[in-house]
């Protein structure tokens, strides 16, 4: 027999069947639903004529080599087994170690509590190790050492688990919304620095999330209800020489020198004995081992030892950490003391070169740093770990809470935070102005010093104006690393700090943000807010432009708004003060009161309680005035979105091409405007109408590329939904049906972590994949999707739009001409106006291919109307010249519309005029078909008009 001609994805599966695996795992390899797989098995079982799998995994290709894996999917949204691999051996435990397991298998949270060194993060690595098994979704390992700020405890374990932020959506609500409905184990370290961001975390999350159980490690209890403490106590002392402290000092002295003999047993158990069974006391004695021997340690515990007494620390949670830190510090020279206090600054690893600019002042010299380091390291004070920018240390957080006290005591707390905040300015900076591949790594080398200096600088009323400066440049370099709650969050920040008409600028920057987050409230609060920042300042035409970019946002992005949209009374009093404050004269004023007039004209459809009806005329020409204006003042955002009036009010006066190229024009402007929020927002939004108005005007290779921009744009690399939504739609009419089976998983993924918005592109979206699903003959995964777009989209859109649409393409597909004319049966004047008009071509043709094959007696008629309609849409206009030669029985004029959707990039209808066409045309057609993966079509010849 013959090598059958295969698809690409049906190669995929083949190779896989024949490493001999599931079908479900070969879904889970190639990111495709198991539904999927199975239909690509059915397809090569009939391509190859074998009657099993056996047989047909015989035709797969050698499987490839280690060194070329499956590619890994662009993100995580389940916690992977992510424990940190322990560099020693961990020692004892055993009874602590099976209690501990127990309790985690059976409760939600458990939270090991004991002083600081006393091996709590150990023993908890070691028991996430042993349980990992019974998690479905494995263990996921967060170590909150580096968060300063109780609000961030969410962003933090989202990142350890790749969730990213949603449009719309805080980054708390798509980490609950990815952990719904999974079954791991979370390992929360070192809790107690921010406890009180940390149980109100833990309620939500295990409320919401009933598969997820917590370990956390804290030196006091989190004081929630559901809290089970486990307190994890010293090493055990009983047996002398054999104890469980005893065996670790003997294999961490072993680790770094000559292992002790068997005689000096005794003698290390009773330094063992005074050093309270610590774990990290023991650890720091059995490091000096191999240099001071036993001898120069019991020296080193005898009148050195020393506990703090007295005031707010007198507490017994750290007595014997501290007592062996200050042992620790008091061996060390004057200099390795001042250097160990100083780089307790540092959150993050930090380098040499660091350490000398905030570290390196007298009596410590610049140059003697490097060494002291070196030493610190030795004594196991500082942890050192190369990277791929050179050397990095860094304190334990003991350490560092030690240091500072010690930077108290030693008066130069605030000269070097102070210095410290200098550091991070100049990193900032330097940040904000260069690139490269390693740019985010970068960022996130020195993110946690750079919101450490801030949270210490803000809270000092004398280094407001340095504090200023670094949330300004935090907020775009978060927002350049696509942290966009924080970039917000730092915005608001500065403006809090600033004085005059910075405030303002901040604000309005802040507004930026949150407009790419799809936040309109948030965008209506922030411009309101700007505006009296700047009436404040004295700034009337700054106030004016603010309070008219309100006006705007509350009619233009109402469908963002989650809460509340302002009545229309408030809308337009924000207008009449905007135009009370004057300004006229000044063109930034006078383009965006243009440009918040016409957003009011524009709104046909009410969005904003209780707004206007209006013509089309007055709409097409406040827009036009809109677009003037904004070009005079010279400003490419407000050019754009008085564009975007343009294109909504040109599409409302039925001139989709002039709609579509306004929308285009759009993107020409903002490719070369200064960067900034504002900008990215209307880039994002302009990229979208592209790509929409595209598929209206049948542009299908021209909306696959908007559409893969906007998937492309940073802001939008980590989600789903909004990003590929007109990739689906584009797709699905072209019959790219692969292509919409394997980006739906990431889309539905996506849509369900956002938490299952409606929007303008999503309904439509998740229709095109119920389509491509129709298409198969896969009608069960159809309803699915159709359950979905009910949910995702309008349902006006759905029912009259989109939804008659896609749902004429299967009927026609399936033969079925009666119910495919059924649900096209109004006039498209009488429901176009109600939907998007993107779909109005569509629409019109369908119906004219409809009356065509069910033998309507207006089928002629329904062909003159509908031409009137799509003119100038090549693909729209070959479906009419389609029914049109059906009707006539003319066979070239069928065959000479699939060249014409060739061309236009629609294979789908290309291989349907070729089946249409019959004889020998047909099967050409129906394996064109098979290689789009999509079912065979059921022909029946069009019926005779019915009078």
């Amino acid at each position: 027999m013959s090598t059958p001609v295969i698809s690409a994805r049906e190669a995929d599966v083949l190779a896989l069947l024949g490493e001999h695996l599931s079908n479900a795992e070969i879904a889970a390899r190639l990111f495709i639903s198991v539904r999927t797989v199975e239909s690509h098995v059915s397809s090569l079982l009939r391509k190859w004529e074998v009657p099993d799998r056996r047989a047909l995994s015989r035709h797969a290709p050698r499987p490839a080599p280690p060194e070329q894996p499956h590619p890994a999917p662009r993100e995580q949204a389940r916690p992977a087994p992510a424990l940190p691999a322990p560099l020693t051996a961990f020692v004892g435990r055993t009874r602590e170690r099976a209690e501990l397991a127990k309790a985690v298998t059976e409760r939600r949270l458990v939270t090991a509590v004991g002083l600081g060194g006393v091996g709590k993060t150990r023993l908890s690595l070691a028991v996430a190790a042993d349980v990992a098994d019974g998690f479905a979704d494995g263990v996921c390992f967060v170590d909150l050492v580096p968060v300063t700020d109780p609000g961030r405890v969410g962003a933090a374990v989202a990142a350890a688990l790749g969730v990213g932020e949603q449009p719309g959506r805080g980054i708390d609500d798509a980490l609950v919304a990815a952990l719904a409905d999974r079954q791991a184990l979370l390992v929360l370290d070192n809790c107690e620095q921010v406890r009180d961001g940390v149980a109100p975390f833990l309620e939500r999350l295990l409320v919401a999330c009933p598969g997820i159980r917590v370990l956390a490690t804290s030196r006091a209890r989190l004081m929630v209800p559901f809290e089970w403490v486990f307190p994890v106590p010293p090493l055990s002392r009983v047996g002398g020489g054999a104890s469980e402290a005893v065996a670790l000092f003997l294999e961490r002295a072993a680790a770094v020198g000559r292992a002790p003999e068997p005689a000096e047993r005794e003698r290390i158990a009773a330094l063992c004995e005074r050093l309270d069974g610590m774990a990290l006391a023991i650890e720091l004695a059995a490091a000096r081992w191999s240099t001071l021997g036993l001898d120069g340690l019991a020296a080193g515990l005898g009148d050195q030892l020393r506990i703090l007494a007295g005031g707010p620390r007198a507490d017994g949670r750290h007595r014997s950490v501290r007592a062996v830190l200050d042992w620790s510090h008091d061996l060390l020279e004057p200099q390795d003391r001042a250097l160990l206090r100083r780089v307790s600054a540092f959150v993050a690893p930090f380098t040499a070169e660091a350490a000398a600019d905030v570290a390196g002042y007298a009596p410590l010299e610049a140059a003697a740093v490097t060494d002291g380091l070196g030493r610190l390291a030795e004594q196991s004070l500082l942890a050192v770990a190369p990277s791929d920018t050179g050397t990095r240390y860094q304190a334990l957080e003991t350490l560092r809470q030690y240091g500072t006290e010690r930077l108290v005591d030693a008066g130069e707390l605030d000269e070097v935070r102070s210095r410290h905040l200098a550091w991070c300015l100049t990193g900032a900076a330097a940040l904000q102005e260069g690139g490269g591949p390693d740019w985010r790594a970068r960022f996130d080398a020195v993110a946690e010093d750079l919101r450490a200096a801030l949270s210490w600088a803000a809270g000092r009323p004398e280094q407001h104006a340095q504090a200023c400066r670094l949330a300004l440049a935090t907020a775009e370099l978060a927002f350049t690393r696509n942290l966009l709650g924080e970039a917000q969050q730092r915005y608001e920040q500065a403006a809090s700090l600033a004085t005059g008409a910075d405030t303002a600028a901040a604000l309005r920057q802040a507004a930026g943000v949150a407009g790419c987050r799809r936040l309109g409230d948030d965008m209506y609060r922030l411009h309101r807010a700007a505006a009296e920042a700047a009436r404040r300042a004295g700034d009337a035409a700054g106030a004016a432009r603010d309070l008219a970019a309100a006006a705007t946002a509350a009619y233009r992005f109402s469908s963002t708004f989650t809460g509340r949209i302002p009545p229309a009374d408030e809308v337009t009093g924000l207008l009449a003060a905007a135009r009370g404050l004057g300004g006229d004269d000044d063109p930034a004023v006078a383009a965006a009161l243009a440009l918040a007039e016409a957003a009011v004209v524009a709104d046909a459809f009410g969005a904003v309680q209780g707004a206007p009806d209006n013509t089309a005329p007055d709409t097409v020409a406040c827009a036009e005035r809109a677009v003037e204006l904004a070009r005079r003042a010279g400003d490419p955002v407000a050019r754009s979105a008085a564009l975007d009036a343009l294109s909504g009010a040109q599409s409302w006066a039925g001139e989709s091409f002039a709609a579509a190229a306004a929308a285009r024009a759009r993107i020409d402007i903002l490719t070369s405007a200064p960067d900034a929020p504002a900008r990215t927002h209307e880039l994002i939004d302009a990229l979208a109408m592209a790509a929409a108005t595209a598929v209206g005007t049948g542009e299908l290779t021209a909306a696959r590329g908007w559409g893969g921009r906007l998937a492309d744009q940073p802001q939008l690399a980590e989600v789903g939904d909004h990003a590929t939504s007109w990739l689906l739609v584009a797709d699905a009419f072209a019959g790219r049906a692969d292509e919409v089976l394997t980006r739906s998983v990431r889309f539905l993924d996506a849509w369900e972590q956002a938490g299952r918005q409606r929007s303008f592109s999503l309904g439509p979206a998740a229709a095109a994949v119920a389509l491509v699903h129709g298409l198969r003959g896969d009608h069960e995964a159809r309803a699915d999707w159709l359950a979905i777009t009910d949910r995702a989209g309008s349902k006006e859109d759905h029912r009259y739009g989109h939804g008659a649409v896609f749902d004429a393409l299967v009927l026609l597909h399936d033969g079925n001409a009666d119910a495919a004319l059924e649900r096209v049966a109004p006039e498209p004047e009488q429901v176009w106006k109600w939907v998007c008009w993107v779909w109005l071509h569509w629409y019109a043709a369908l119906r004219a291919e409809a009356a065509v094959l069910a033998g309507h007696p207006d089928a002629r008629d329904r062909i003159a109307a509908a031409r009137g309609v799509v003119a100038g849409n090549q693909v729209a206009t070959a479906l009419v010249d389609r029914a049109e030669a059906l009707l006539g029985g003319d066979l070239p004029q069928v065959l000479a519309t699939a060249a014409a959707f060739d061309a236009a990039g629609c294979r789908y209808q290309w291989a349907r005029s070729l089946v249409l066409a019959g004889g020998r045309h047909a099967a050409t057609g129906a394996s064109a078909l098979a290689e789009l993966e999509l079912a065979p079509m059921t022909v029946r010849e069009p019926r005779p008009r019915r009078s």
